[in-house]
């Protein structure tokens, strides 16, 4: 794991270190090469705060294009929604952002710019902060609890009560008044038919788990729907269904009252729990690493407790940048 220097490493110094990083890979011109190198002279903690960078550097490089083509997914979907004619020039961003996507990762941690999260929460009605779980009451005095850095959009018009989960994890107590109630999420519908239950946006789709009473699933607007009942639970993704099985309701649901229980899951749905609860950033890089299963129940204040543990049986290596940032590969 990386140590925290001897040298005192101030935030102005890791935000320039990162924006010579960013030079020294585009083809610099002598004049830079003479400045960065005056820079770097000036003071001990900024050849510190150059060395965390490259470390940064080399250990997104994995994740870098991904994370490019991600955040211009996001500035589509935002141009989209404003009917801009601009939106043709993000064709071009993938490229030039693989480069600037490891430094955007950490300029994110610092300035708190994250476009997926600041797109979700401009179109949302109630949001919960990293860390924390938060009730609301909504006008039908039905109760929805949110996961920490979780997010949902409300619509009650048309005959019909529609709430849309933009972000993260929602549980739902419905009161019952005679129209419907339906949860969309990841293309697909949960339908109360009078209930106590948890919708789950995953990587990939959507889960569904019911605590009481009934739900229709559908995967998709048009599909066939599955009804759930009580310590039951489905996962869809893509319009595809997988199958129901039996869970411990009140355990995967511990969440609420501060732990995260897992039976089988892979780690890259754990860590994704995980990045919720921390105020910084989680970045796994093994995708190998990311299949593994784990089981147990660890508590959801301290996730770089729950790291720690987790690493002592899985044997990953762990870093920690700045303080504000944890790579696992």
């Amino acid at each position: 794991m990386i140590s925290r220097s001897k040298t005192p490493i101030t935030r102005e110094q890791e935000r320039t270190a990162l924006a010579w990083l960013s030079v020294l890979h585009d083809q610099p011109d002598s004049g830079d090469q003479a400045t960065f190198s005056r820079w770097l002279k000036a003071d001990p903690a900024h050849a510190e705060a150059y060395a965390q960078a490259q470390v940064v550097w080399e250990l997104s490089e994995v994740a870098a294009s991904t994370l490019a083509d991600e955040e211009a997914l996001v500035m589509q979907r935002y141009l989209s929604a404003m009917k801009t004619s601009k939106r043709s020039r993000l064709r071009h961003w993938s490229g030039g952002m693989a480069i600037a996507a490891c430094l955007l990762m950490m300029v994110g941690v610092f300035a708190g710019w994250q476009p997926a999260r600041w797109l979700d929460d401009l179109g949302a009605d109630y949001v919960s902060a990293p860390g924390q779980v938060r009730t609301v009451i909504l006008a039908d005095q039905s109760q929805v609890t949110l996961d920490a850095d979780s997010a949902i959009a409300v619509d009650f018009s048309g005959g019909e009560r529609h709430v849309q989960l933009r972000r993260g994890v929602a549980f739902f107590h419905v009161t019952h008044t005679g129209e419907p109630f339906v949860v969309d999420a990841e293309g697909g519908e949960s339908r109360v038919l009078g209930t106590e239950f948890e919708v789950r946006l995953q990587p990939d789709g959507a889960q569904v788990t019911v605590l009481s009473g009934r739900v229709g699933v559908k995967a998709s607007k048009d599909g066939a729907q599955q009804i759930l009942t009580a310590d039951q639970q489905l996962a869809y993704d893509a319009g595809v269904t997988d199958v129901v099985h039996r869970v411990d309701s009140k355990a995967q649901l511990g969440w609420r009252s501060g732990w995260l229980t897992y039976y089988k899951t892979p780690l890259v749905d754990v860590v994704a729990d995980l990045k919720r609860y921390y105020p910084g950033q989680i970045v796994l890089l093994d995708s190998q690493l990311g299949a593994k299963r784990i089981s147990g129940s660890f508590p959801s204040k301290d996730p770089q407790a729950v790291l720690n543990s987790l690493q002592g049986v899985l044997g990953f290596e762990q870093h920690s940048l700045f303080g504000r940032v944890i790579v696992l590969r």
